[in-house]
């Protein structure tokens, strides 16, 4: 949602001059994670609570309390209404975050489950393939039949045999 993102960019800007650290980052991503509720959602738009009340739910709820800096960000967006862009300020504040590391975070689909002693191999050859430090997540997609599809921000490698079919279908019925 565009406008969503247009909304949140001068919160998470604001956030990130203030001291962007990953530590800021998992404070405002669990955060974030309590303000996609829609029961949360539904109480702080209910015009008999004030603002200072949803406060207090959500950091009394939050699983990582916040720090100042966070903790005056949440200030700011209830008071300006602004609890549902939450979750996408917590996203561009680790876009910002990552950029400032020169790390990517990447979602690595797998038909198969990739343990541990082999996750390091894998994420050091997506590192040498995108050219960059890698923060990887790894999701278990059956419908890929084998390999891997590596997706890291808007660029995408899919190594996988249900694309590998998929390009075959095409060449044959082209």
């Amino acid at each position: 949602m565009a406008e969503l993102a247009t909304i949140a960019r001068p919160y998470a800007e604001a956030l990130f001059r203030t001291g962007g650290s990953a530590d800021v980052s998992a404070q405002l991503e669990a955060a974030a994670a309590v303000a996609s509720d829609a029961q949360l959602r539904r109480y702080a738009s209910n015009p008999k609570v004030g603002a200072a009340q949803v406060f207090d739910v959500l950091t009394s709820v939050v699983s990582t309390r916040p720090g100042p800096a966070v903790a005056n960000l949440l200030r700011a967006v209830i008071d300006n209404g602004r609890l549902a862009a939450l979750p996408e300020i917590a996203a561009q504040f680790k876009a910002l975050v990552n950029a400032k590391s020169g790390v990517s975070d990447a979602t690595v689909y797998s038909a198969f489950d990739i343990d541990a002693a082999q996750l390091p191999d894998v994420v050091g050859a997506l590192e040498r393939r995108f050219g960059r430090k890698l923060n990887a997540i790894v999701v278990r997609d059956e419908s890929l039949i084998g390999g891997i599809r590596a997706v890291v921000g808007d660029e995408v490698l899919d190594t996988s045999v249900k694309a590998r079919l998929e390009q075959m279908k095409v060449a044959l019925t082209a």
